[in-house]
């Protein structure tokens, strides 16, 4: 039996389905990742960390004499001097909450990857050709903390803000971090399909692009302009677009919104028709949640736009996205086994 056959016929070892809802329940971790980064975003919390301590900093502070010392740190930082000058000990607290627990999260995140993958190798429940797999997840796990403290350190020194460009990096890792997941975990509980090509990954392509099309949004604090559909001021572009020349996408909030929403809209109809094939091939169930996500995914898009960008939905966009994500890699692999 080739390599090739022994990875196609890898969801009937006796481990296989055990590995892959292990796969799903990270899944479901990483996506409670994004949205609490997102949160962290909304709330302007992502400065409040000024030191990185991969050990110690899994316990917060204890002692009022390590409150003081850390909010010590967080005074001489930009956004203090700048955005927050005069924020009390109490104030600094909510905001630290937050990144804190953001952090712990992806601290929590490695634990519930490693050990379990050190658990099942050691009893040789996963399936041959897929160990290797598992471990470049690991390393890509450990990428992305290392991304993140680099994003972080971007509003650290002479601007208050992270950069959109290391924002759209970490979201960008964990994206695939998610879709890789998800990908691997149907594998082993359903059986091996071929990578998704034609309509589903242009599909899937066009969906992440906008997602990450988002993240600029969210870095230029872009939402703030233009609440309104689907003119932009007087007309569909803004009078601002190109104003940036070939940086423009990347560093005009006005353009960063006129292509997520764009982007968007163009996803919708890409996704409706995977959705309406789907339908037609006798994917009902997975047709049907691709649908309603994408529908309502778009819906919450509009309504966090025209309120200028309330706490609950961005919380909830954010959530939508992964949702919708997750949704198109499962309707992208049933199709794909044909």
């Amino acid at each position: 039996m080739t390599s090739s056959s022994l990875t196609s016929t890898a969801h009937l070892h006796p481990g296989a389905r055990a590995v892959g809802y292990w796969l799903f329940m990270m899944a479901v971790l990483v996506a409670m990742m994004v949205v609490i980064g997102g949160i962290t975003r909304l709330t302007g919390s992502g400065l409040s960390m000024v030191e990185w301590r991969p050990l110690m900093g899994v316990l917060p502070p204890l002692t009022e004499a390590e409150w003081m010392r850390v909010f010590g740190l967080y005074q001489q930082s930009p956004e203090y001097k700048d955005i927050n000058f005069g924020m009390s000990l109490g104030e600094f607290k909510t905001i630290f909450f937050w990144e804190y627990v953001h952090r712990v999260w992806g601290r929590l995140l490695g634990v519930a990857f490693i050990l379990p993958l050190i658990w099942f190798l050691a009893r040789k429940m996963v399936p041959q050709g897929y160990g290797v797999r598992l471990c470049g997840l690991m390393v890509l796990g450990g990428v992305q903390g290392v991304i993140g403290w680099w994003m972080v350190t971007s509003g650290l020194v002479d601007n208050p803000a992270v950069s959109q460009y290391r924002l759209s990096v970490h979201l960008t890792m964990a994206l695939i971090i998610f879709v890789l997941l998800i990908w691997t975990g149907l594998n082993l509980t359903s059986g091996r399909s071929p990578l998704p090509s034609g309509h589903s990954a242009g599909s899937l392509v066009l969906l992440m692009v906008t997602i990450i099309a988002g993240a600029f949004v969210a870095g230029l604090d872009a939402g703030l302009l233009y609440n309104e559909y689907p003119l932009m001021g007087e007309g569909l572009v803004p009078v601002e677009y190109l104003e940036e020349g070939w940086a423009d996408p990347f560093e005009n909030p006005a353009s960063a919104q006129f292509h997520h929403r764009w982007l968007a809209a163009l996803t919708v109809l890409a996704l409706v028709a995977l959705a309406s094939r789907g339908y037609k091939r006798g994917y009902y169930r997975e047709a049907s949640l691709l649908g309603l996500f994408v529908c309502g995914q778009f819906a919450l898009g509009l309504t966090t736009l025209l309120l200028g960008v309330p706490l609950w939905a961005g919380v909830m966009h954010q959530a939508g996205a992964v949702l919708l994500l997750g949704s198109a890699v499962f309707t992208a692999h049933r199709m794909s086994r044909g």
